[in-house]
């Protein structure tokens, strides 16, 4: 077998998932306070570049799906290399863009190449080493997703100082050529997970259709009202789509994606429905708050007063290496929706927020939001064998792409269109999310009771050894269907 000279060694692997997956979701959230710069210089317009955002986010969803297709068929280590490569290209695009469709394609790109990285050389580092490296796992994973998404304001915010959006955007190449080098240097020739597995294009299709045509709807807001067609045609028709491909993957004799094992056991469903609520309410904490604050502050004054957020990223992350192998694992999306629901509620007293209420609440939204959605993806995942690890985290991915980056266009419409004038409106937009955040935390400590769950310790030798499950977890609403059961045979009985 073919191999690297730093192969198998988990730093380096590491800093090649951490490499990969930063630059993009960083940048996504950076964009804010720069997009009337690369407007200007581009020509492009806010529609424009609601639609370049729009595009790349629905690439990245549908890329979930792709890399778990890919990875069945296709040499799993050389396909990572491949996707490491257009990383830099898409990366490149982006950063020599001279018009809007150069722009468009390398942010496309990026978005895509991003979520095949993380689909196809997250679960492989999860289960692929030692127990005692998974802590490792965690915290890196968490750092990736939530710290770069936090840190993603204050860079923005510093190279909007300086009137200027390429270095940022070349930076962002660059660490895209180092985590393609270090791909290189770690490879180990892998074959395909399953050749005898099918080849699920009508998946596939679903799952681009539904992803394009949603988010082409969403980003159509930044120009026409919520009902005009444009809008809401491809919305509603996009989730529409996203629906019958969980059905279909449901009712599918050979899926490709675990939906039917998921969403038939309490613990999957119950981490899956605190990502999503958490994922759709925290648009709200940093979006709209700190588009409320433009005007009153420098946007690299805005992006210091959000560093708290990436403090509570860093401390959750640790957190979470120190309780991923205790049952206090089950407690700690709780714990972060109620952080996260704490944040919202901050932010929503006052709009536009004081430097100190901003200070407190994105603290507040960082803990949560580090708390909340890598946590649960790993409940969800250690209810499953670790051979579904993939698929567990390709399924996740796709239902928090949707809920977080097609929400926030929402979540701005109605900032800009309610209540009269946009202080107001984004007030009202904060509730919504503090409600979904509080219903979220709800919806998970229900669906516990209602289907019988206990918090476990996890068996993580055997899981990562592929022998079974971390844990148990009880048919979805397995007590409630017990008691239906007993009811039925009393009634029996009695007749």
């Amino acid at each position: 077998m073919r191999q690297g000279p730093l192969a198998g060694r988990y730093p380096a692997v590491a800093a090649m998932v951490m490499l990969a997956l930063i630059p993009y979701l960083a940048l996504s959230s950076a964009l804010q306070p720069l997009a009337p710069i690369i407007g200007e210089q581009l020509n492009m317009s806010a529609q424009t570049l609601s639609l370049s955002s729009g595009l790349a986010n629905a690439a990245y969803a549908v890329g979930t799906v792709l890399a778990v297709q890919f990875a069945q068929h296709l040499p799993q280590r050389r396909m990572l290399v491949g996707y490491a490569l257009l990383l830099v290209i898409g990366s490149m695009l982006a950063a020599a863009a001279q018009d809007p469709v150069m722009y468009t394609a390398g942010r496309v790109i990026q978005g895509m190449c991003t979520s095949l990285l993380l689909i196809a050389a997250v679960p492989p580092l999860a289960i692929g080493y030692p127990a005692n490296k998974l802590r490792d796992t965690a915290v890196i994973m968490n750092m990736c997703i939530f710290g770069a998404v936090a840190l993603g304001p204050f860079i923005g915010g510093l190279q909007a100082q300086a009137d200027a959006w390429r270095p940022l955007f070349w930076i962002v190449a660059g660490i895209s050529v180092a985590a393609l080098a270090l791909a290189v240097l770690t490879f180990e020739d892998a074959p395909p997970a399953n050749l005898d597995s099918p080849r699920d294009l009508r998946a596939i299709a679903l799952a681009a259709v539904g992803c394009l045509a949603a988010f082409f709807g969403a980003s159509q807001l930044a120009s026409h009202r919520f009902l005009d067609p444009v809008v809401i045609v491809p919305l509603l028709g996009g989730l529409a789509a996203i629906v019958i491909l969980v059905v279909y993957q449901y009712r599918a004799r050979r899926p490709l994606l675990t939906v039917r094992t998921m969403l038939t056991s309490t613990i999957p469903v119950a981490g899956i429905s605190v990502a999503l609520f958490a994922a759709a309410a925290s648009v709200s904490a940093t979006v709209l708050t700190a588009a409320a604050l433009t005007g009153h502050y420098s946007p690299l004054h805005i992006g210091v007063l959000y560093l708290p957020e990436v403090a509570g990223a860093v401390i959750t992350a640790v957190v979470l290496g120190l309780v991923i192998t205790k049952r206090a694992m089950h407690y700690l999306p709780l714990v972060g929706m109620v952080f996260l629901a704490a944040g919202i509620l901050v932010f929503a007293v006052q709009v536009p927020s004081s430097q100190a209420a901003t200070l407190v609440g994105s603290g507040l939204t960082g803990v949560g939001l580090g708390a909340t959605v890598a946590p649960a993806l790993f409940v969800a995942g250690f209810s499953l064998a670790s051979a579904n690890l993939q698929r567990v985290f390709a399924i996740v991915e796709l239902f928090r792409a949707v809920a977080a980056f097609m929400v926030a266009p929402i979540f701005v419409y109605l900032a800009a269109n309610l209540g009269g004038n946009p202080h107001v409106g984004t007030q009202i937009a904060l509730w919504i999310g503090f409600g979904l955040a509080v219903t979220g935390a709800l919806v998970g400590v229900a669906l516990y009771a209602l289907g019988g769950a206990r918090p476990q310790t996890p068996d993580l030798d055997r899981f990562l050894a592929g022998e079974r499950a971390a844990w148990y977890s009880p048919p979805l609403l397995a007590r409630v269907r017990r008691r239906i059961a007993a009811t039925e045979i009393a009634t029996e009985n009695a007749d």
